[in-house]
Parts: C-alpha cells; structure tokens; sequence
C-alpha cells in the first residue's frame, strides 16, 4: 500500500479544501443572483445534483484540456496530437487546425501493433474486402463468420484452455459475464483496487461482495475462512458458490498479482478464481501469455481467466476462456454474446494476426524480439525514474508505471508543461483514483526506441524539477561518483 508523506498529504488535504471553499463561496453568489431570473423548469428535481455536479463544474473543468485530447494519426510510439483553444476558462474547448507531433506514453499500445504492421495489416485489409467492416448483427443470428471461430480458437489455444468466447468491447466482457456467473446466494471477493467493470459487473449480479487488501493474500484468507464459517447473511446456509476475482497487472497501479498464493488459497477453501487479464496477456512472460506464464501457475487452475485485445494486440474486444462447459454455457447466457453485435471482422483478423506473429507462426522471430524489447523498455524506464527522485508504483515487468502526484494542482502542471515539450502523459485523479492518490501513468510500448526513452526521461525529470514531485533523493551519477573518487584520492 501507498505511504504518504505527512507534509505531502497535509498541503494535498489543504488544496483541495481551497478548492471546495471558493467553489462553496461562487454557488452561493451564484444561487442569489439566479434567485432574481425565472426559471422554465420551475417543479422540477435538478437532473445534475449534489457533490458529484460541483466536482465537475468546480474542479474537472478548469484542467478538461489535459483529458480526452484528440489525436489524428495512429497510436504508435510518436502521435499527432491535436491542439485545442478555450475562450471560457476551460468550460468548452475548440479544435484548432495545428498538431503537434508527441512521444506517446499514454496508449496500451504495449507490442507496438496498434499502428501499420508488415504482417498484420495486409491480411487486416483483405479480410475487410471479404467481410465488411462490420457484421451488423449479434453472433447468435448473422454475426458469426469462419474469423469468429477462428479467433476463438486461437485465443484459448494462447492462454492454454479447451475454449474461449469473445466480445466487442473489454468492458463488457467483466460487466456482463460476472451476472451470468453468479447471483443471489453467491460470494464474490473482490480486490480493493479491481477495475470499474469488475465493481459495475459484480454489483449487477446480485451476489454478496466482500473486498480483501489490495494484492493481500493473507488477507484474503482471513475473509474466505470468516465467511465460509458465519454462511450467508441471516439464514447462515451455505454459499452457493465463491468466487475470487484479481487483475494480472493492476492498471493504475502497475503491480502484478501474487497469484501463486491467492491459487493456492482458492483451492484450499475451495473458491473459483477468475483472473483478469487485461493488461497483462500478450504482454508479460516468455511468450507473451500473460502472467500465469510469468509465475508459474498452471492455467488449469485458473477457473476463468478474462482478457482484453484493447492493449497488447491493438485490437478491440475482450474474451473469457476457460472449460468447454462453461463457454457452452455463456454463448447460451450472456447478453454479450446474445445481443450485442459481434466484434468487427477486421478487428478478428488484427488479433489472429497478431497472434501469429507472437507466436513466431509468420516465419520471422519479430514476436520474440517485441516482448524481450517491452521487457528491457519497463524495466530501463522504470529504474531511470527510480533513480531520478520519483515515487513510481509498480513491479518490474510491467510496462505499467504510475508517477505519484499527490497534489492536485501538480496534475495540470505535469500534463501541460510535459506536452509543451511534446511528450503526450496521461495523468489520472479522483474519482478513478482515491482524493489523495493522483499520479501520472506511463504505458511503455516495444514500439519505443531507446532514444525515445531517453527524451522522455530527460523532459519528465525537467518537469519534475519545476513542479516538485521528485520525492525523494535523486542517485548521484556516475561523473559526480568518479570526482568525488578523484578528490578524495
């Protein structure tokens, strides 16, 4: 867990009371000299009500210009950026016709397919001359083509299960397979720091929730033995069924899941696991095939292991593999796959495609050498922010890393200074992340060469220097090392 510096969290708690104070102070003006104007909803409830309106109007508008910046060219390693102007003190934005071109540390573009392949996008291109962009159907009418079928072969012979069933949309695939999963009579035990889709999934299955520490196995076992001894709430019968639900890498926090321990665990109290891999398939181990691979678990008892094409594959979609029975049962259950209209068949192909070249099946080592680059990329990157002085979450590996901010007039200040230098970050604060914990998240792609890394390092550390989130002491460099040794001799 995160330790905040006293003095760091005192003046982030001192910023944000100003904040909320003067926005307190402007509503109240504002509701007497809008006493004076009549109304047309006069009866009616406010359709935007409370904290959450405030927050917006008060807080999130005056930094909208460092959110949802539009880009014109692909989500490679450098990005065309589009530049925005604002007459209104951030409430509205407009496009302007300038573009900046920025290294891009923000896209899941993790193996650097997101942007034209050698391999991938000729056989992207045909299969939309064959099949259309889209379907225009659910898979259970006329969505299903042969690429369908293929893709979902492919995906669980790489994760190493008997099946696999795939959606359009990662999101989805958490939040409307965990209701086909289990209801009422159900325990879901939930990482603290889970994602969105796992909480909005979990809460729409009507099953009882409990949360363990985040990535606490010790933990987790204290809630699975108190529950499965106290039964379910009032009757105390038995559970109908448990299950454990943890992410490979966490996307805001770059930590990869002690999964060897919470299996084993889950085994001794008998609970399903289901692991979410979103950001960690194609991207960590040997081969790319997620964490499993890079700890050493065995995917059979991983019960239903879920992922995302979104990252690592430059793709859309998310998929669920797992036993023939239980794939049989969602393709007859799930609304994803019931309703919704199919993933597009070009963004099939991109997926099989990518694949095979993971895999090495289109004749070249061009997959091994991009998973040891996203290796070598993390780990420099990561170490090189370490030694500069900042407070970087995450474990080694992944190509995640968040940069902690803390304060909140820091996270506009890193964001315009750092693109200002064209390097494009992505920062992130409440409500996706708790009040006090906003940072910078940095996603390493193997696209980026050891030159863009070095820019980068050298305008992070420059910024950081003018904003001061360098918390802690810097590592003296090698020169200053060798004078120090001369002086001293």
């Amino acid at each position: 867990m995160i330790t905040i510096p006293y003095l760091t969290a005192l003046t982030t708690y001192f910023s944000y009371g100003l904040l909320f104070s003067f926005g307190q102070f402007r509503d109240f003006f504002r509701k007497i000299f809008d006493w004076w104007h009549a109304s047309n909803l006069q009866g009616y409830a406010p359709i935007c009500l409370g904290l959450e309106d405030f927050y917006i109007r008060r807080l999130y508008l005056r930094i909208q210009d460092c959110f949802g910046r539009p880009i014109c060219s692909p989500p490679d390693a450098w990005f065309d950026v589009v530049e925005r102007v604002s007459n209104d003190n951030n409430k509205t934005l407009k496009r302007t016709t300038k573009v900046s071109r920025c290294l891009n540390l923000g896209s899941y573009n993790y193996l650097g397919f997101a942007a034209s392949d050698e391999y991938c996008t000729p056989r992207v291109i045909e299969s939309l001359k064959k099949f259309s962009a889209s379907t225009c159907s659910a898979r259970v009418d006329g969505g299903t083509t042969s690429l369908h079928t293929d893709l979902e072969e492919c995906v669980a012979n790489f994760v190493g299960k008997p099946a696999a069933i795939v959606t359009g949309m990662g999101y989805v695939t958490n939040s409307a397979i965990l209701p086909v999963l289990i209801g009422k009579g159900g325990l879901i035990i939930s990482d603290s720091l889970n994602h969105n889709s796992i909480v909005n999934g979990a809460r729409g299955s009507g099953a009882t929730i409990r949360v363990f520490q985040h990535n606490t196995p010790s933990h987790l076992e204290k809630v699975l033995r108190e529950h499965i001894a106290e039964g379910r709430p009032r009757t105390h019968r038995p559970w109908k069924k448990i299950i454990v639900i943890v992410e490979g890498i966490y996307s805001m926090e770059g930590e990869l899941c002690q999964l060897p321990e919470i299996v084993a665990i889950c085994k001794k109290y008998k609970a399903y696991v289901y692991l979410d891999e979103a950001h960690s398939i194609g991207a960590v181990g040997k081969t790319g095939r997620g964490v499993c691979e890079l700890l050493g678990v065995d995917t059979a008892d991983v019960d239903i292991m879920m992922g995302t094409f979104t990252k690592s594959f430059g793709s859309c979609g998310g998929y669920i593999a797992g036993s023939k029975e239980l794939i049989e049962y969602l393709k007859y259950t799930c609304p994803a796959h019931l309703y919704a209209t199919s993933i597009s068949p070009p963004a099939a192909q991109q997926i099989i495609s990518a694949i095979q070249v993971i895999l090495g099946e289109d004749g070249s080592s061009r997959g091994a050498q991009k998973l040891a680059c996203i290796r070598e990329n993390s780990n420099f990157f990561r170490s090189e922010l370490q030694k500069m002085g900042f407070e970087v979450l995450g474990d080694n590996d992944s190509p995640v890393m968040p940069i902690m901010l803390y304060n909140p007039a820091k996270i506009p200040a890193f964001s315009r200074e750092c693109l200002k230098q064209n390097v494009a970050i992505v920062t992130v604060a409440f409500p996706a992340t708790p009040l006090l914990l906003a940072r910078a998240r940095i996603c390493i792609s193997a696209a980026h060469s050891r030159e863009d890394l070095n820019k980068a390092l050298e305008v992070i550390s420059r910024v950081g220097d003018m904003v001061g989130i360098k918390y802690f002491p810097a590592e003296p460099q090698k020169q200053q090392l060798e004078e120090n040794r001369v002086k001293l001799e």
